[in-house]
């Protein structure tokens, strides 16, 4: 909606305020003069009331959270407030020419004293709400809004970017090592040596003969000691004779006898005869296709 539109809708709300509380204002009038007010108290005594209602409908637009329940729910009872007298104010005629005794709103006494201290106590009421919504709105701080920018979103993109690649590391990323700050000698000026320090020419040096390393010579001997070397004893050695294929077969054959066909795997057959993985494969591939010509011409 644009802002005309809004103008003429604000505008046809308060135009309807107005004639309901003209209405209402007739009804809240008599009470008032039926509990005791004067001709200038009586004509006030409507503003009291649905003029608190006005304040807390605009405290309500205004407070949040906490505040605004409270602003909610003094709207609320006023409104009801309001409604039970103007209730009254139809069933009692008397109450239009104003010749109903003073004090007298219903003729079965407990309604008439709620009554009465319904319309006695909302002035009173009125005071106390009305001054706290309105210290309420003027001690409000609407939340700051934040504007994103480009930069902002860019930000807020390499972060999320950051945090989803950080889950799929095998391990977290450790944390940087605080440095180590040396502190360093100040640099001395090259002219303060020159004028502090004598110059002495330096003595010539002639260069070290260079002998050439004879053949065969060991330039360093190394202290390092070496791993004993030799034949293996035979007690390391394995006492297994190495099995042919066919005995690895007749082996696998006794061992998966009572074995169903889903328990003849390469993993059980190579810890039933303790051969290698490539032979264990080997094996469950011919046992499996012994079994299936077995089934076929069976059938």
């Amino acid at each position: 909606m644009n802002r005309t539109g809004k103008t003429l809708l604000v505008l046809a709300l308060v135009a309807v305020d107005c004639m309901a509380f003209r209405v209402s204002w007739n009804a809240l009038r008599d009470i008032a003069g039926a509990v005791g007010a004067d001709a200038t108290a009586a004509t006030l005594y409507p503003f009291v009331v649905d003029g608190l209602m006005a304040l807390a409908l605009v405290a309500t637009l205004v407070l949040a959270g906490r505040d605004r329940t409270f602003a909610l729910r003094v709207l609320g009872t006023y409104t009801l407030a309001s409604l039970v007298l103007n209730y009254v104010h139809g069933l009692v005629p008397e109450l239009h020419g104003r010749s109903v005794d003073w004090g007298r709103l219903a003729d079965w006494d407990p309604a008439n004293w709620a009554l009465v201290l319904l319309a006695t106590s909302l002035p009173v009421g009125s005071i106390y709400f009305g001054s706290d919504l309105v210290a309420k709105v003027l001690h409000h701080r609407p939340a700051p809004v934040e504007q994103s920018t480009p930069e902002t979103n860019a930000e807020e993109s390499t972060e999320t970017i950051m945090k989803r690649s950080t889950a799929d590391l095998p391990e977290s990323t450790p944390a940087p090592l605080p440095p180590n700050p040396v502190a360093l000698p100040r640099p001395v000026p090259l002219g303060f040596l020159k004028s502090a320090l004598p110059v002495k020419p330096l003595d010539s040096i002639d260069p070290a003969p260079v002998t050439p390393i004879e053949r065969g010579a060991v330039a360093a001997e190394s202290t390092r000691p070496r791993r004993a070397t030799g034949r293996v004893p035979e007690a390391a050695k394995p006492t297994r004779p190495k099995r042919t294929p066919e005995q690895l077969l007749a082996e696998a054959r006794e061992a998966t006898a009572g074995w169903p066909d889903a328990k003849v795997t390469g993993e059980g057959i190579r810890r039933a005869i303790h051969t290698s993985p490539a032979n264990a494969r080997t094996l469950r591939d011919t046992l499996l296709a012994e079994r299936a010509r077995t089934a076929g011409v069976a059938a």
